[in-house]
């Protein structure tokens, strides 16, 4: 079959790939009808590149039809139609009956101290063949598919692997009051929905920051009142102040992550990684704080004193230097985690009909074939062409 392997840093090819095959009694294998390329992606492409392999196969956001089952399967039937979380759990130990499927006790890689496995994602979660391929094994599957109804476009349904769930989980965790405020850093995919269900579920104020102005519009036709970052982080803090009596937004959503512009230091050790054998720079990154933290310094100074910074955007060190007298003193709270797809699926299903009240069915930029991988990663990491979300039709 096709697939979208990882070849080096900022290498990746479509290549023939071995097809996989049921190994486990409760597997089952899915034919990829649609398949996300992700911002999370973009970390493996370059800053994530010690923990993966050449051969590895991408990708996290599949929707499907259900080609083969094992023998232990039963509430899944082939010819049916699904989206797969990107994380594998088992729906049964304590972490996943309390709705943290990222956590999961039975799938969690304790050697690396990593959470549940997940496909597509480098050494550091599994090493688990991915999703941007024509066909993809599903283990554990009657407790990761995710059935959804066999009529209505895939771009409705797709999101509900990873973009619906990540940005939910988001504006969950950020806890925004009745008719609060509410700012989100960067407006990529997960940012752009954050901004969109932040709004749904009642906030009063949405304020989207992000230095791309096709971004920014998208945004804005949404309701969001946007600003450009680029025109300096103490008159953007100033600015939204004055939409929010001089105090700030209830909460800042951090949708940026470890890749955000900013301080040379961990720029420069971001891209050492990518020079450095295999082995002593996973070890840096292991141990050292590599990460850009400049989005989530603005979110720390941007919220208001008692308010919530939630983070979803990916960091990647291990000691990365916070401003511990500042988070105490203004007393912020700080949620964070991958998002636990499961947990908010069924708040999430409801929603995707022909009502369409987050836009999903629209969201998507650019559709493009598998033989089109190398072209579309280069263009969604250089932000070229409008591109935000990239859809692959395998």
């Amino acid at each position: 079959m096709k697939a979208v392997v990882w070849n080096g840093t900022r290498d990746v090819r479509t290549e023939q790939v071995p097809d996989p095959r049921i190994e486990q009694p409760d597997d089952v294998i899915l034919r990829v009808d649609s398949s996300g390329l992700c911002g999370s992606d973009l970390h493996l492409y370059e800053v994530l590149g010690p923990f993966m392999h050449a051969g590895d196969v991408l990708g996290h956001e599949p929707l499907g039809t259900i080609a083969e089952v094992g023998p232990a399967v039963h509430a899944l039937t082939p010819g049916e139609r699904v989206v797969i979380p990107f994380q594998i759990s088992c729906d049964r130990c304590t972490m996943c009956a309390t709705g943290l499927q990222t956590q999961c006790e039975n799938t969690r890689d304790d050697q690396q101290g990593t959470g549940a496995a997940i496909y597509g994602y480098s050494s550091l979660y599994g090493s688990v063949p991915g999703a941007q391929a024509e066909y993809l094994r599903v283990p554990r599957a009657e407790a990761n598919a995710i059935p959804v109804p066999a009529d209505g476009p895939d771009d409705r349904y797709v999101l509900l692997s990873d973009v619906l769930p990540t940005a939910w989980q988001a504006v969950a965790y950020a806890d925004i009051p009745p008719d609060g405020s509410v700012a989100v850093l960067g407006l990529g995919p997960i940012g752009d929905m954050c901004c969109r269900v932040a709004r749904h579920q009642g906030a009063a104020q949405v304020f989207g920051v992000d230095p791309v102005p096709e971004r920014r519009e998208r945004a804005a036709a949404r309701g969001a009142q946007v600003f450009d970052p680029s025109d300096g982080t103490d008159d953007l803090i100033d600015t939204i102040r004055e939409h929010t009596r001089g105090q700030g937004p209830d909460a800042v959503i951090d949708a940026v992550g470890l890749e955000a512009q900013g301080h040379g230091s961990a720029r420069f050790a971001q891209r050492l990684t990518t020079f450095l054998p295999k082995g002593t720079a996973a070890k840096l990154m292991e141990t050292a704080g590599v990460d850009r933290l400049s989005a989530l310094q603005t979110a720390i100074d941007l919220v208001r004193r008692g308010g919530t910074i939630s983070i979803i955007g990916v960091y990647g060190g291990t000691a990365d230097p916070l401003p511990m007298l500042t988070l105490f003193d203004k007393q912020i709270q700080l949620r964070m985690g991958q998002a636990n797809v499961r947990r908010w699926a069924p708040d999430i299903l409801p929603l995707l009909n022909e009502h369409d009240v987050l836009g999903v069915e629209d969201f998507a930029t650019h559709h493009v074939g598998l033989d089109e991988a190398a072209d579309a990663y280069a263009m969604f990491q250089a932000k070229r062409d409008g591109a935000v979300k990239v859809l692959f039709r395998p």
